[in-house]
């Protein structure tokens, strides 16, 4: 009579796998000769990190911006949202022209946003775009402009850094803008 019983150690299926595994371990393991690590293996494009996100825009001044108003010296701030509402302060006081208070119209112009970087003593080191309007993009040089005039914003240096605050402008039709900090 034949033997017909398997060895114990080894089933068919497990025979298999087995086989697989090994198969998966030796093509894991070599590589094309000559191939420097991290180099793509059979077409694969190696894992790259992402690029840094690209810098904001900055607004440079206008070749005529000068403050004709003498405006008084600023206080020294304890908190940024003193800092805001004193700047949002001195920019109504330097541009008289180009400002308004009253409330905000149902439909604004432009909306342009802007993040100011200080030096320790108030002045502008900085302006970034935050947000750019689509329509009415000259609004964007304006009011940097008029941030420029009413600077400098006081001592900030015992504030935590970084020394950055943001603006966001409401132009109406009359191309004259209300700082929304003072809108609140």
């Amino acid at each position: 009579m034949p033997c017909i019983d398997r060895p114990a150690f080894l089933s068919p299926r497990t025979a298999v796998w087995a086989g697989v595994l090994g198969a998966l371990l030796v093509t894991g393991c070599g590589g094309p000769s000559g191939q420097a690590p991290g180099e793509a293996r059979g077409g694969v494009p190696p894992v790259v990190a992402p690029a840094p996100p690209a810098p904001l825009p900055t607004v440079k001044p206008s070749p005529s911006v000068t403050s004709s108003r003498q405006l008084p010296a600023p206080t020294t701030m304890r908190s940024w949202n003193e800092v805001r509402r004193q700047a949002a302060e001195r920019l109504i006081a330097a541009n008289p022209a180009i400002t308004y208070r009253g409330k905000v119209p149902d439909i604004l112009l432009a909306v342009p946003v802007l993040e100011v970087e200080l030096n320790g003593d108030g002045s502008i080191r900085r302006i970034e775009v935050l947000r750019e309007p689509r329509e009415a993009k000259d609004t964007t040089q304006i009011a940097a402009d008029a941030m420029r005039r009413a600077a400098p914003f006081g001592d900030v240096s015992r504030l935590p850094r970084p020394w950055k605050f943001v603006e966001t402008f409401l132009f109406d039709d009359s191309r004259k803008f209300k700082p929304r900090t003072l809108d609140n």
